[in-house]
């Protein structure tokens, strides 16, 4: 059970919003500073494992994020470059991106995102399917809208990220490839600072087939 429910509602995204990623744990005085310059979301890290905690959203964050008037979703932080997938792992990641959702308060029904870049060069593409597959059920069987973001070295094709893994939502990094016919949901622009915190901004659009991300607001 988590320990609490945080405030909101599940809330689909209008287009054309601006937001930010960021690895670093926020304050209301940082977020006022957001708010100022027009940033209206806020997409913070859950860990992939129990020894990987610190520094990761917890419910005490994401109620400060909420009161600041930020809608919020999660990423799971993926491994160092290098990794090698395997349905094992995206079954691993999956729950416990799943289950430290749940004890933060986070609600079923918004996206929680699986971050896919950085896999060992050679790697054979069904390995890299089979780990987004198994992530992506072990998220979706949790009441979590799985999504995934597209950043380099993924070692699939726009058609292998569209037809040959579950996801309807898709977030491009700045250096990510395309998907082919559903395209993104959440496009990741280049690195910037605001009042000493470094970020990813990102903006909302409507994918191909008009479909938007899932947050809590």
């Amino acid at each position: 059970m988590p320990k609490a429910t945080l405030p909101g509602s599940v809330q689909a995204a209008a287009p054309g919003l601006l937001g930010f990623d960021v690895n670093s744990p926020m304050t209301a005085a940082g977020l006022a500073a957001f708010k100022q310059q027009g940033y209206s979301f806020c997409i913070r890290y859950l860990p992939r494992t129990a020894s990987l905690l610190k520094g990761n959203l917890t419910i005490a964050e994401a109620q400060i994020i909420l009161n600041a008037g930020m809608a919020l979703m999660p990423v799971q932080h993926v491994s160092l470059p290098g990794w090698q997938p395997n349905t094992n792992l995206g079954t691993q990641y999956g729950n416990f991106a799943a289950s430290y959702a749940k004890e933060i308060g986070l609600p079923a029904g918004i996206n929680v995102w699986c971050d896919l870049e950085g896999v060992a060069t050679g790697t054979p593409p069904q390995d890299v399917i089979a780990y987004c597959q198994a992530w992506y059920n072990a998220v979706h069987a949790a009441g979590y809208v799985p999504g995934v973001y597209v950043g380099y070295d993924t070692m699939l094709t726009p058609d292998q990220l569209y037809n040959d893994i579950s996801f309807q939502h898709y977030w491009r990094a700045y250096n990510g490839p395309q998907v082919t016919t559903r395209g993104f949901q959440l496009i990741q622009k280049t690195e910037k600072t605001i009042d000493g915190i470094t970020f990813d901004p990102d903006v909302t659009q409507h994918d191909g087939l008009g479909d938007s991300v899932f947050w809590l607001a």
